[in-house]
């Protein structure tokens, strides 16, 4: 009887990594057995004894780590030893579950040959010790009752299995049913059994082409396929599955189908759900981007100066950036209209004690938002420059009506200087403008001496909202106070973002701070804020996806005031951390120097407070 091979298995979803390893372990007297998911390698190890299994770690659906698992819980399969291939960096988490899964060991992509060759010739010995082993057994052992046995894992693997197992005569006739079968699609087996799968309903005619096509196919060996397709479940109709098949031969030109069947209903829910949140994603991200490029090149061709350039592009940023935060909070559904004239009082826009307004409660969707965000800065602005806000007794008054499904906004002011027509159309003009989506007749501006009235008609994007009307009275806002002196403060950076940690650093040193360094991760921070001494401190939300909870808790034990600088709301950040205040990014210069100069000042509140 001549010697069997010793056989080795690598399974890896895909095809150039499998004739890399083929191709490096290739030698006399050793088979390379390949599978492309962990289905068609339980089969193969159900068919075949292997000396060495090496398995990818991140493999679509069941992974390496799973299907060592499966392994682990086979008997036939549990001695199998498995050395995992990974091109991802391992941390001790990872290195642990995988050892505790049964691996004796693993290789790293790209793989040094020396290295794969010289652990490869150690277990192919093993295998040939053991093979030599294997002949010196009696050779008259009960065939019949290995074979039982071996049927009787392969059923309890299949009962226990979250995949269905089916198998299907020449005429597609049920001839197995699973119990993962009974559960996938709600059909016990006595209703199954010696049914054809058409006649049963749980395969329509196209489905049972492609598996007559299977049947049908000439191939050596075991021919495997797989394909998705539409399987009935008993009482909620079609499901996608991906099905796993392979060809067997019993004799007397008579085969049946084998099939693994996994439902994947959800994972192409999952996937149809991801791709369209991507995409809307890079939509409004582009779409944000070309509105600040536009903001900043139009801003810069009329602006006389770089500090004039820094003010007025800096303040519509804010808009734009303060729009989208009230958006965010609003699951960018949509977002009342007070909530916006609310923003512009408290970044200082506008005054709330010289605002009156009036108007039913409306919501705005997420691009009307965004443009009258942008139009209320532009007119609040200019009412400070030039109009009702530039002197002491001046007021600007917002009301709003409903006419149908159309918004008609009127900005008036009163009590200002004296209003003559502008000469030029400037961009500020322009943003206003833009408020009516490209419809030039939708804005409109009247010159009146005593004060300049604009009239937007808003035809898209406005909801009616039940409950009770805006008031008139004025609204009592918090005024930004300008810039302010942090002359001599030792101040510790915590930020993992470059671009941001330098702007930043130039802002305090402007302002006369010193920066006593950058941290960039939680243990630098830690670190730094030991090392010390530190009079204020500025800290990120998140670094490097890390939270910063420990960082902030340790400020507090130090007696250091900080301050969060971060994208993310209130919400999103440590949480018992309220006395220390908020500066969104991206933020103002002016509002920066306040809020730290006033921290300084105010010191990090006691524990009993």
């Amino acid at each position: 009887m001549p010697d069997r091979p010793i056989r080795f298995l690598i399974v890896d979803d895909i095809a150039e990594n499998i004739m890399a390893l083929e191709a490096l372990l290739r030698r006399d007297g050793l088979v390379v057995d390949t599978a492309r998911s962990a289905t068609e390698a339980l089969e193969l190890m159900l068919q075949h004894d292997y000396a060495l299994a090496f398995l990818d770690v991140q493999m679509p659906g069941t992974d390496g780590y799973e299907l060592a698992e499966l392994m682990r819980s086979t008997e036939r399969t549990r001695g199998v030893p498995i050395i995992f291939v990974t091109a991802a960096e391992m941390d001790e988490a990872r290195r642990f579950r995988g050892y505790e899964a049964g691996a004796v060991d693993y290789i790293f992509k790209p793989i040094d040959p020396v290295v794969l060759k010289s652990k490869a010739e150690v277990f192919f010995r093993i295998g040939r010790q053991a093979k030599d082993l294997q002949r010196q057994r009696d050779e008259m052992q009960d065939i019949a009752l290995h074979r039982d046995r071996a049927m009787a894992q392969l059923k309890a693997h299949a009962d226990n299995s979250p995949l269905a197992f089916v198998t299907l005569d020449r005429n597609l006739c049920v001839r197995s049913w699973s119990k993962g079968a009974e559960r996938m699609f709600g059909r016990p087996a006595g209703d199954m059994l010696g049914m054809t799968a058409t006649a049963a309903g749980w395969l329509d005619e196209q489905g049972a082409a492609l598996l007559t096509g299977w049947l049908d196919s000439q191939q050596d060996g075991v021919p495997r396929f797989s394909a998705e397709i539409s399987l009935d479940h008993a009482d909620i109709g079609p499901i996608c599955c991906e099905v796993y098949g392979s060809v067997l031969s019993e004799g007397l030109n008579r085969q049946s189908l084998s099939l693994q069947v996994q439902d994947i209903t959800e994972r192409k829910q999952s996937e149809e759900v991801r791709a369209l949140l991507i995409g809307e994603l890079n939509h409004r991200i582009k779409n944000t981007l070309a509105n600040v490029q536009a903001i900043a090149r139009q801003s810069l061709r009329q602006s006389g100066s770089l500090p004039e350039f820094e003010t007025s592009f800096g303040g519509r940023l804010q808009a734009l950036a303060r729009a989208h935060s009230i958006l965010s909070d609003a699951t960018w559904a949509s977002a009342p209209l007070d909530q916006l004239i609310d923003d512009q009082i408290s970044s200082g826009t506008l005054d709330g004690d010289r605002l009156r307004r009036d108007g039913p409660p409306v919501e705005l969707a997420p691009d009307t938002m965004l443009r009258l965000a942008l139009t209320l800065h532009e007119l609040g602005t200019n009412a400070a420059k030039y109009g009702a806000l530039s002197v002491p007794g001046g007021i600007v008054h917002i009301a709003w009506r409903l006419e149908g499904q159309r918004l008609v906004l009127t900005w008036r002011e009163t009590g200002g200087p004296a209003v003559t027509a502008p000469s030029r159309m400037g961009f500020g003009m322009t943003l206003i403008g833009a408020a009516g989506g490209g419809d030039a007749a939708a804005v409109s501006a009247d010159w009146n001496p005593d004060g300049v009235v604009w009239t937007i008609r808003l035809t898209d994007g406005v909801t009616r909202l039940a409950g009770q009307a805006a008031t008139a009275e004025a609204l009592v806002g918090q005024p930004v106070i300008r810039a302010s002196t942090l002359e001599g403060a030792r101040v510790l950076l915590v930020e993992d973002e470059p671009l941001v940690a330098l702007d930043l650093r130039y802002e305090l040193e402007d302002a006369g701070a010193t920066v006593t360094g950058v941290a960039r991760s939680v243990p630098e921070a830690m670190a730094a804020a030991r090392n010390g001494p530190i009079d204020l401190a500025l800290l990120d939300g998140n670094l490097k996806g890390e939270p910063v909870d420990e960082v902030a808790a340790l400020f507090d034990s130090l007696s250091v005031p900080f301050c969060f600088v971060s994208g993310y709301g209130r919400e999103n950040l440590p949480q018992g951390f309220d006395h220390a205040p908020l500066i969104e990014k991206p933020f103002r210069p002016d509002t920066l120097r306040t809020i730290l100069t006033a921290l300084l000042a105010r010191g990090v509140p006691d524990a009993a407070e």
